[in-house]
């Protein structure tokens, strides 16, 4: 049996503390803020209710796999409703696409909504998709990084590799099978589940449509928060003690491996091994000693390009939207503008900013657990966003920077057909800033690095740290951000730990 450490107790951290406690190790959790769930957060005010990060489960069978391996059922745990239609898509010449929830019926709503072909388009896309997500699930996705050995494991066949492109970019991909500019700028919203730009983004990314329309988009009815509550209750129940409110001031190196953390108030937690679940760029920029071991993965984060950030109203409104899909997506005309405003590339290039007409995402659940009455909506809409970066970048705490971009969101989604304003209870706004301080994410990048680049996703850390007995999990190592990867990074920790 060893003891165990996990910092942060977000969701990777709460997964594989859950995982390590059920195989009989001594886990103590420890978390600065004074819940639990990290970027997987949640808001409540006058009966209004939110989820303020993901808004959706994709791989539900992650999450399977974690309670099947900690003696329980997922759902005996949460009530997981499968999404159709799964978003509605507004583009900026007034086309609308409400998009179903299963493959199959995907086809027949793009021809109808873009005219005849543009469901055989899609369809190649995914073909080409599925078989990228055949080659790559098991040796990158569910295994751990091992440098030039991962980029061995998928190129064993050249055919992988062709069909992989780790060359093309995800914008290029999509040049090459989809003729109708609404359905490029359907497939480039996906580089964005990382934190990315398609233009740079690997076309590997394709997997992420692939995944969602095979396997489903989910909600966990009553908000995703409860996602978090059932694995800290897998967790609890074989032991695992979790000490919120607790800061970590350093992970402590004796004899060249870990050997616990020091906390703020001094005192010490002496561990055999340390799982780091806080942003990699903040563990070894705060947390941990500068040294020969780790000299190369600081290097890779400083090559990396940290990813997109977010900007966040959560709004309180009076009466209901008729046709309101679950997720509605409102997009500009000039997506590149968007990108290149949050990244500070190309027509702004070096100067990051708040993007002028931003795409819009809305989640709106139709949740009763959600809205104080029936004839009510809580919504959480996001805008992409440069991180927080006072130095070279977006302040996002300048004086009446946050209020002044949060009205205009708002006229931007009047623009497009969703005028709430006279519908306002009130407003919450959440800024990169607020994210950082309330998340430990650098900047606010929601996933740590993002994943511009070919290389990307090779100057992400690794789970096993260089320092021996210390090992990183959740969005900003590998796999990557979101849901399903941060469950899987979960399950590589835990069998790299082994068994008690």
């Amino acid at each position: 049996m060893a003891r165990v450490v996990v910092v942060g107790a977000g969701l990777g951290g709460l997964a594989v503390a859950a995982r390590l406690a059920a195989r009989g190790h001594a886990v103590t959790v420890v978390e600065q803020a004074d819940q639990v769930g990290g970027k997987l957060g949640w808001y409540s005010r006058d009966g209004h209710s939110f989820d303020t990060g993901p808004s959706l489960v994709t791989l539900p069978q992650v999450y399977r796999d974690l309670f099947a391996a900690t003696g329980g059922r997922l759902e005996d745990a949460v009530d997981l409703v499968r999404l159709d239609p799964a978003v509605g898509y507004r583009f900026a010449d007034g086309t609308a696409l409400t998009f179903p929830g299963r493959r199959d019926d995907v086809p027949a709503a793009l021809d109808a909504a873009l005219g005849d072909g543009a469901g055989r388009q899609w369809s190649a896309l995914l073909d080409r998709a599925e078989r990228m997500w055949a080659i790559s699930e098991r040796p990158f996705l569910r295994t751990p990084l091992a440098g030039a050995g991962t980029l061995a494991r998928l190129a064993r066949r050249p055919g992988d590799v062709a069909a992989v492109a780790p060359w093309q970019s995800l914008r290029g991909l999509g040049r090459r099978y989809l003729r109708h500019p609404h359905l490029r700028t359907l497939l480039d919203r996906y580089a964005t589940y990382s934190g990315s730009d398609p233009r740079r983004a690997p076309a590997v990314l394709a997997t992420v449509p692939y995944a969602e329309q095979a396997f489903g988009s989910w909600y966990v009815r009553g908000g995703l928060h409860r996602l978090g509550l059932a694995v800290l209750d897998r967790a609890v129940g074989h032991g695992a003690v979790v000490r919120t409110g607790t800061t970590v001031r350093r992970v402590l190196v004796e004899g060249g491996r870990a050997a616990g953390v020091e906390l703020a108030g001094g005192e010490r937690l002496r561990a055999d091994v340390v799982v780091s679940g806080v942003d990699a760029t903040a563990l070894h920029t705060d947390l941990l000693s500068a040294g020969p071991a780790t000299r190369g993965v600081r290097r890779d984060l400083r090559r990396a390009t940290p990813s997109l950030s977010g900007f966040v109203l959560l709004l309180a409104l009076r009466g209901r939207t008729p046709g309101l899909a679950h997720h509605t997506v409102l997009f500009p005309d000039d997506y590149d503008a968007e990108f290149d405003a949050v990244f500070g590339t190309g027509r702004h290039a070096g100067a990051p900013r708040p993007v002028a007409d931003p795409t819009v995402y809305i989640s709106a659940p139709d949740d009763p657990a959600l809205v104080p009455d029936g004839d009510s909506e809580s919504w959480f809409v996001l805008v992409n966003a440069p991180r927080h970066d006072p130095a070279g970048g977006v302040d996002w705490d300048a004086p009446g920077l946050a209020a002044g971009y949060a009205d205009r969101v708002l006229e931007v989604m009047a623009r497009r057909g969703l005028d709430v304003r006279d519908r306002l209870r009130w407003r919450e706004v959440r800024t990169p800033a607020d994210l950082a301080r309330a998340t430990g994410s650098v900047g606010g990048s929601i996933y740590g690095t993002s994943s511009n680049g070919s290389r990307a996703a090779f100057l992400r850390p690794a789970n096993a740290s260089p320092v021996p007995g210390l090992f990183l999990v959740g969005g900003s190592a590998h796999p990557g951000g979101g849901l399903p990867l941060v469950g899987l990074s979960a399950e590589i920790v835990a069998g790299l730990v082994g068994p008690a």
